[in-house]
């Protein structure tokens, strides 16, 4: 007689034991899945789920239903979340380290933030020890690209612009280059952009380009000045409890995926970007360019910005600067 019972038990067998249970990893996202970020997220969720054979049930909860950025650090480093994506420069409280990619025109090139990214960096090494700290761990960084100005009727090009306006930040340190420059910083969440410039709570937005697309932030904005001041660095950290809590053979699988997915977005950031400006254009938004003589003003008022960046961060925020200029 044919006994259904055995013969599942049988291809569960088969299978291998990391068949027979389920585990979920729950990721939270600010931004909507058609971002980039969102899209990378899905492909580490093939990834995972292809080489655990379904051990691993990765959901990803996208447009901060569960979390505003800012809340994801204590939420995976309490256990709430297994694991979430937040910008590196959440962490500035417990970490002051990791705002060194918000240090003015300190990352001018691609050459220097694929270094200071790189897998073993001292950069990198340093910066995750210090977010490993509290509570939850760096699995990979997602790259957002450089970091732009948004405005209504005309271009920030110089501090003169910034002047006695408003702007939204997403950091200290990017507070701190406002403030330099005779602007006054608000900090709004990513989500919470798109409001903030339709109800005019600030004057002057900051962000990256792809997030001008994803939100489609010209219905509220019509200029971007590319100042690059800034390189953008998203992480997707998980709780280190439950990370412990894994199997080795998981652990080793998750990292493969997470090394495809971090690569993947690395190396389409040039194309994203420009695909972002682009659809930028089309849908009537001016872009301006930054001369010599505007980067040189810029440059001019940012000394108190590495002074607090070195104040706040001490020898670790030495270090790891020291590293950058090698």
């Amino acid at each position: 007689m044919f006994n259904k019972a055995l013969c599942m038990a049988a291809v569960m067998a088969a299978m291998g034991s990391s068949a027979l249970a389920t585990e979920k990893m729950r990721i939270s996202l600010q931004l909507p899945l058609t971002s980039h970020l969102g899209e990378n997220l899905l492909l580490f969720e093939k990834e995972v789920e292809a080489r655990t054979n379904g051990a691993i049930d990765v959901e990803i909860y996208d447009s901060a239903q569960l979390y505003k950025d800012k809340e994801v650090p204590a939420a995976v480093g309490s256990g709430a979340i297994e694991a979430g994506v937040a910008s590196l420069t959440r962490y500035v409280g417990d970490a002051p380290a990791v705002d060194v990619f918000y240090m003015p025109f300190l990352f001018n090139t691609e050459d220097k933030v694929r270094a200071a990214v790189a897998e073993g960096s001292p950069v990198r090494s340093a910066l995750e020890a210090e977010v490993a700290k509290t509570g939850g761990q760096i699995l990979f960084w997602q790259a957002y690209g450089g970091a732009i100005m948004l405005s209504n009727g005309g271009p920030i090009k110089t501090p003169e612009d910034m002047k006695g306006k408003k702007v939204r930040v997403f950091g200290k340190t990017l507070g701190d280059f406002v403030s330099a420059a005779g602007g006054a910083p608000t900090l709004i969440s990513g989500s919470e952009q798109y409001l903030a410039y339709q109800r005019g709570t600030v004057d002057v937005g900051m962000t990256g380009v792809s997030g001008v697309k994803s939100r489609k932030l010209w219905e509220v904005m019509d200029t971007i000045t590319v100042t690059n001041h800034a390189d953008i660095e998203f992480v997707v950290v998980v709780n280190t409890e439950w990370w412990n809590g894994l199997s080795e053979e998981l652990r080793g699988q998750i990292t493969e995926a997470a090394a495809v997915a971090q690569a993947d977005v690395r190396d389409r950031m040039s194309q994203i970007e420009a695909d972002a400006y682009a659809a930028a254009k089309e849908n009537g938004m001016t872009v301006v360019e930054l001369s010599d003589e505007d980067l040189a003003a810029w440059k001019a008022v940012v000394q108190p910005v590495y002074d607090a960046y070195l104040a706040a961060a001490g020898d670790v925020g030495k270090s790891i600067l020291d590293a950058v200029d090698n």
